[in-house]
């Protein structure tokens, strides 16, 4: 038996793959505990334990490391190309064969997932408990976050031949700024006298990674499950489109992982291109989609692959971190 738990261990399926079931358990049999306007202010949690997350990871990193991860172009280009262009691109392609097969709001939904910057939380919390390039995750993912409020839009806008409200730019930089530029700068400072926390401290900080990740989990479920969302659709649509968006995470997975040796990245490097390269951001999304999508009723449907493509990436990216860890330790 012994030997049983430490073979599934090393794929992943550790107690933190368990907890996350449990989570996503938790979240439909107790949805309003986790949605923003709960008695439970768990949204709220979840954005100071971001912070202090990004904070810790400032204080980990020195200044020279910041400086020598801006520099590294072939990182950058490959994951902002992921993002923005491989993603898609593919689904273009996808969409040109199989265009007759899917609802096409579906399909406005899947390609909207597909146009969406990456994360900039989790694919950094994801980044670090595998052991990868954390100043290069940080910089990506910020960058991400910003390039996306104009290339989504326009991605959109040349699909469906439409002009779009403008997108408040300010509001998501100014939210992003304070929630992680504002912690990582302020860890940096802190790097000389403080540094030397984070090392002692290992363990603990990684259950805090994976408690905040739970956290997220939960309160995305929470709002998925409170909001009906799969209502209108048979439980064999929603299977399907699960399976299509888990294969869709997994497909451009492989593919990040193939090119990233192609481009002759090392271990770190390949590691922070596979988690910011692949991840799809539900914040920005939800945010974006009430202006470019302003029917109530089309933006649930748009929303519902971004839902089911956001948990299944943290889930899925959850269990590789851990078995990338857990490899690295052998």
């Amino acid at each position: 038996m012994r030997h049983f738990f430490q073979t599934v261990s090393k794929a992943g399926l550790n107690a933190f793959f368990f907890c996350l079931i449990a989570t996503v358990v938790l979240a439909y049999h107790f949805p309003a505990w986790g949605v923003e306007d709960s008695f439970l202010p768990l949204s709220d949690i979840a954005n100071y334990g971001v912070s202090i997350i990004f904070f810790f990871y400032g204080l980990k990193l020195s200044p020279e490391k910041m400086k020598e991860g801006i520099f590294n172009w072939r990182l950058h280009v490959l994951i902002q190309s992921a993002t923005f262009i491989i993603f898609p691109v593919f689904i273009l392609l996808i969409h040109y064969f199989f265009a007759t097969n899917v609802d096409q709001l579906i399909w406005l939904g899947i390609f909207y997932v597909a146009a969406l910057p990456s994360t900039v939380s989790s694919s950094v919390v994801m980044v670090s408990i595998a052991g990868g390039n954390i100043p290069a995750a940080i910089f990506n993912a910020s960058i991400s976050s910003i390039l996306g409020v104009f290339i989504t839009p326009i991605w959109i806008t040349l699909l469906m031949g439409n002009e779009y409200a403008q997108i408040d730019t300010s509001q998501v930089i100014i939210k992003l700024c304070f929630q992680v530029i504002v912690p990582v700068i302020g860890g940096l400072l802190l790097h000389k006298w403080l540094g030397f926390l984070t090392e002692r401290y290992k363990t603990l900080l990684k259950l805090f990674d994976q408690a905040i990740i739970l956290l997220i989990v939960f309160t995305s479920f929470c709002e998925s499950f409170a909001s009906n969302i799969f209502a209108n659709h048979s439980v064999k649509q929603v299977l399907l489109l699960s399976l299509g968006m888990l294969s869709l995470f997994l497909f451009i997975f492989g593919v990040t992982y193939g090119l990233s040796f192609l481009f002759k990245l090392n271990r770190e490097d390949r590691i922070a291109v596979l988690f910011c390269g692949s991840k799809k951001s539900l914040v920005q999304g939800a945010v974006m989609g009430r202006v470019l999508f302003p029917d109530p009723v089309l933006l649930g449907i748009v929303l519902l692959p971004l839902m089911l493509y956001h948990a299944l990436q943290l889930i899925a990216s959850s269990i590789i971190a851990e078995a990338m860890a857990a490899k690295s330790k052998l």
